[in-house]
């Protein structure tokens, strides 16, 4: 069923033109984005355990295997964080050879961490997530993607049941596979009461003090633990944009859950209806989704930030354009995003007040909400979430 759905479904990344990593959380398509692009390219998939077992004895078996092939010729190998020794002699096949590799992984932390080196500038990176709205179009469902996620896993899923089991069992088989087997963290219960922590405070600005306490860890555990959250991209922090240093801005990073869903299923709410406070931060989840998705498929590589002033105005996402120079000053779009059908007037504020500071240029601004009506207000354009998507793709937001 869900292969089915994956037919019909394009992904908006393309393979580059050279070498590549492809990083992407568990379960968002990887290894069938990979067959699909290079469905006639040798494929080496490192959970298979015999594949697995010959090439972790002997890597240099690697070029036996591949066979006599052109240069130019693409090799796929999934899952590389397995054998992080391996990417030794996929740089000397690139070097000798000239082969073209693709390789996939969830985690960029043990290549880190066996010391080796992510073939030194030879390789691009993409990354891949859950389904974005561009993809899904036609079948795209706000109050589904809001109580639910988007992994691709379950889009097939007809029950909410069904739902609740797959995304709890996404949350056990990563603490099994990426963490205790990886051998990350040495006592696996402190690190299972952080990710319920973690996932009740997605998208809220972190007090690590107060996780810490909740959790029963070490404050500077809890450190440890959210850079695990990053490096196997389960998360991602958004910094506070801070234009005037000197001024009481907040400097605390939010963190952000790649899939609402996900976050749910973290935080043990599965089987319990949501609130709409619950609701709103995985609106926001949604939309960061989408902004990072479309940043990185269109290569435009602009900073994510949020904005809060000391006296706790807030604006939820503040993308750079165009960065501050020694004869220009920081160009900015700014999008306050709200879980409401009707549109308040006073949400407008923050932007507008940010838009007052002459160390900056406001270029645009943006409200995102639940209701139907597209509306104009001396300067910001209010967005139907719907609208604000289509016009995010078509390149018209930044």
């Amino acid at each position: 069923n869900n292969v089915g759905m994956f037919n019909i479904i394009d992904r908006l990344l393309l393979p580059p033109q050279r070498s590549f990593f492809l990083f992407g959380p568990r379960s968002v398509g990887k290894s069938f984005w990979l067959r699909r692009h290079f469905s006639s390219a040798p494929y080496f998939d490192l959970l298979n355990n015999a594949i697995y077992l010959e090439l972790s004895r002997n890597p240099s078996i690697l070029e036996a295997k591949i066979g006599d092939k052109p240069r130019g010729s693409w090799v796929c190998i999934d899952e590389i964080q397995k054998i992080p020794t391996l990417l030794s002699e996929v740089h000397r096949l690139i070097e000798d050879k000239g082969f073209n590799f693709a390789l996939s992984g969830s985690s960029a932390r043990k290549l880190r961490r066996g010391g080796a080196d992510l073939l030194a500038g030879r390789a691009v990176t993409c990354r891949l997530e859950g389904f974005s709205f561009a993809e899904t179009r036609k079948l795209f469902d706000l109050d589904a993607v809001i109580n639910w996620g988007s992994l691709p896993i379950i889009l097939g899923s007809k029950s909410e049941t069904d739902i609740a089991s797959i995304l709890s069992a996404y949350v056990h088989t990563y603490i099994k596979e990426e963490i205790k087997e990886e051998g990350i963290v040495r006592n696996i219960e402190p690190f299972i009461r952080f990710l319920e922590v973690a996932g009740i405070v997605n998208g809220q600005i972190l007090n690590k003090e107060n996780i810490a306490r909740d959790a029963k860890v070490p404050r500077a555990t809890v450190d440890v633990y959210f850079s695990i959250l990053e490096d196997t991209l389960l998360g991602h922090f958004l910094p506070a944009f801070r234009p005037n240093v000197k001024v009481r801005e907040q400097s605390h990073p939010k963190f952000y859950w790649f899939d609402a869903g996900v976050a749910r299923g973290a935080a043990g709410l599965l089987n319990d209806p949501v609130d709409s406070m619950w609701r709103g931060w995985s609106f926001e989840t949604l939309i960061f989704h989408e902004l990072r998705v479309y940043n990185h498929v269109r290569g435009k590589n602009r900073q994510i930030f949020f904005y809060r002033t000391g006296a706790g105005s807030e604006i939820d996402f503040v993308i750079e354009t165009k960065k501050k120079m020694l004869t220009g000053k920081s160009n900015i779009v700014c999008i306050e995003v709200k879980y409401s059908k009707k549109w308040d007037r006073r949400w407008e504020k923050p932007m507008r007040l940010l838009a007052e500071d002459n160390k900056i240029v406001v270029v645009k601004m943006f409200g995102v909400y639940c209701g139907a009506d597209r509306y104009y207000f001396d300067g910001i354009e209010v967005l139907p979430v719907k609208t604000f998507l289509e016009l995010l793709y078509n390149g018209k937001i930044f």
